[in-house]
């Protein structure tokens, strides 16, 4: 089943044109990997389909529903998470903190309930709280879940936005730039927990990445943009032989350890 599809999705910031007609599908289940140089729309992309910016043209379904222009609690409400390049983390709260906040999202209880302190809401809270701690579990966070988020180690913090993401309960995630500042160890330890979770969560992962060994080993499918324009599309392969691609980008990356 489908369960993304944009359609000739473009976004224009006055002149400047930073995505035009980006067309991509993507199945349950599926992990495909969006790549091109800085500048190149891909965060762009990410934020028209969490509902940060209004695309210019085009449009965005996700899951048969039509979200295009949704605001992003809409958007995330209805199955869509998303990490961010640079870590967004509320760093002087606790680890635990952290996912509880992402967990509030499915609260039920009203703002007045919650003032009140009402059974309702204390069984919520109770239940959110036991749900953090098997979350972090699952990450292998739970032995840090007192400390503050900004005192974690780089690789823990970008497995603490991650939790908290899966904190909202979506089916799809949007991974921007995961292994940015990680050393070759930290990224094979991450494309194991990408793919654990993918299996745990039953999720499907859109997944941007400059990182090429990670992006190559990971995904069966990958994109590539060139300033906004889809320049090639196939296997990891094929993205390696496509001579635009050669041309554009791999021919100027730097080897990675």
């Amino acid at each position: 089943m489908t369960i993304l599809k944009t359609d000739g999705l473009s976004k224009h910031f006055g002149g400047l044109i930073a995505v035009s007609d980006f067309n991509v599908e993507m199945e349950e289940g599926e992990l495909v990997g969006l790549i091109g140089p800085n500048g190149s729309g891909k965060t762009t992309i990410f934020n028209v389909i969490t509902g940060l910016y209004k695309p210019t043209a085009g449009s965005i379904h996700f899951d048969g529903k039509d979200v295009t222009g949704l605001r992003p609690d809409k958007i995330t409400a209805l199955g869509i998470a998303r990490t961010f390049q640079n870590i967004r983390l509320f760093s002087e709260l606790s680890v635990l903190d952290n996912v509880m906040v992402g967990h509030h999202l499915r609260l039920h209880s009203s703002p007045f309930v919650a003032a009140l302190g009402l059974p309702m809401y204390r069984r919520e809270e109770e239940e959110i709280t036991q749900n953090s701690w098997r979350l972090l579990e699952t990450v292998g966070l739970a032995n840090v879940a007192q400390e503050e988020a900004g005192g974690l180690p780089y690789g823990q913090q970008r497995k603490l936005e991650i939790a908290r993401a899966l904190a909202t309960r979506p089916k799809l995630l949007l991974l921007d730039e995961p292994a940015a500042g990680m050393n070759p160890e930290e990224v094979r330890e991450l494309m194991d927990f990408i793919h654990r979770i993918m299996e745990e969560f039953d999720l499907t992962v859109f997944l941007v990445e400059h990182h090429m060994r990670l992006i190559m080993g990971i995904c069966p499918r990958i994109l590539v943009l060139d300033h906004g324009v889809t320049i090639a599309h196939g296997t990891p392969d094929e993205i390696q032989n496509d001579p635009k691609v050669i041309e554009a980008y791999l021919g100027v990356e730097e080897e990675d350890a």
